[in-house]
């Protein structure tokens, strides 16, 4: 397939640049794949779309204020270090701006010397490896120099850092939001527990590979990143069981998706497990696990909508995009969502 395939037209001023007052006020468009109805709604309906007995993933990662503005030692010049994967031993993989500036052997300093680094190789596609030097408690220094790597595409600041933070967000790890996960409120989760719906938890660190465009003209010659995934004994069994008993398994954002499809089975069963996913889906990919998916309005040309189109159907998923543009809905991270049943 080519590229050009998942393109639409976008106007600027519908990419949401802030978070809504109350995370829950987002709209959502509701698609029944058996019939092509369309519905407009607001998110708290999705409660009207999951029966007792369903089970609802969600990915608890937490985004780590991973962005990092230092200078290099010897020159003074600015350095931009957006922290990826974490190797242990101090050591980072890491997307730095300028990478040219940033040798093996270079040296960057962050917040007067209170934390610095060394570049101690170069890997694939350019990012560099870089061992961090410190004294006292490595979370509490990030938390006080770094800051929290938005979306190239929101050029506003964020003022409160938990609206870029799924309100379950426990493990972290991740480099972005699984933005799917932001609307959510504890209200709306008690009333979804309430109606009698588990909610399975498991963790996807989400990389930068997640803004990363895809250049190749086919589709299918595009190579995915690789992130970091565990799925809890606990959200098997409930998986599991759900499955066992007929009820349908509803992902929230393309994250949980990748790491039931990366995790499940053929037979639609799971099993404790962690790892490392570069799973690629797009249309022809057959679904083994999920029935419902919920998501956001996802970037052109992006493997995100490629994803959503692989479980609809690409020429409807771009219709509804476009039922979307004319319908003002807010789109990308800030913005509104979908559901797909």
């Amino acid at each position: 397939m080519e590229l050009h395939d998942f393109y639409y037209d976008l106007p600027q001023e519908l990419i949401a640049q802030d978070p809504l007052l109350k995370r829950s006020d987002s709209r959502l468009m509701v698609i029944h794949r058996d019939t092509d109805e369309i519905e407009h709604k607001h998110f708290t309906s999705v409660l009207d779309y999951m029966n007792p007995g369903d089970c609802l993933v969600i990915n608890d990662t937490k985004v780590i204020p991973a962005r990092l503005m230092g200078e290099k030692e010897d020159t003074g010049a600015a350095i931009e270090v957006l922290l990826l994967d974490n190797k242990g031993d101090n050591v980072w993989e890491t997307l730095v701006r300028p990478g040219k500036k940033m040798k093996i052997g270079a040296r960057v300093s962050f917040g007067g010397g209170l934390l610095k680094g060394e570049v101690i190789d170069i890997v694939e596609g350019g990012n560099r490896l870089i061992k961090f030097e410190y004294e006292g408690i490595w979370e509490e220094l990030l938390d006080k120099l770094g800051e929290m790597p938005l979306p190239p595409y929101i050029t506003h600041r964020l003022e409160d850092r938990n609206r870029y933070q799924t309100v379950y967000a426990a493990h972290e790890g991740s480099a972005a939001a699984p933005t799917a996960g932001l609307h959510f409120t504890p209200e709306l989760l008690k009333a979804i527990e309430d109606k009698g719906i588990k909610i399975a938890r498991l963790t996807l660190h989400v990389g930068l590979g997640t803004f990363r465009p895809v250049k190749e003209t086919k589709i299918e010659e595009h190579l995915m990143h690789s992130e970091h995934y565990i799925v809890p004994e606990e959200a098997a069994n409930i998986i599991n069981e759900t499955r066992a008993n007929g009820g349908k398994i509803i992902a929230v954002g393309t994250t949980s998706v990748r790491t039931l499809e990366t995790a499940g089975k053929e037979d639609g069963t799971i099993v404790p497990c962690s790892g490392d996913t570069s799973i690629y889906i797009y249309p022809g990919y057959k679904y083994k696990m999920v029935d419902h998916l919920i998501t956001n309005f996802h970037l052109p040309e992006s493997t995100l909508i490629m994803l959503v189109s692989a479980f609809y159907d690409r020429e409807k998923v771009l219709d509804a995009y476009k039922l979307a543009v004319e319908e003002k809905y807010r789109f990308f991270s800030f913005g509104d969502a979908m559901m797909l049943l």
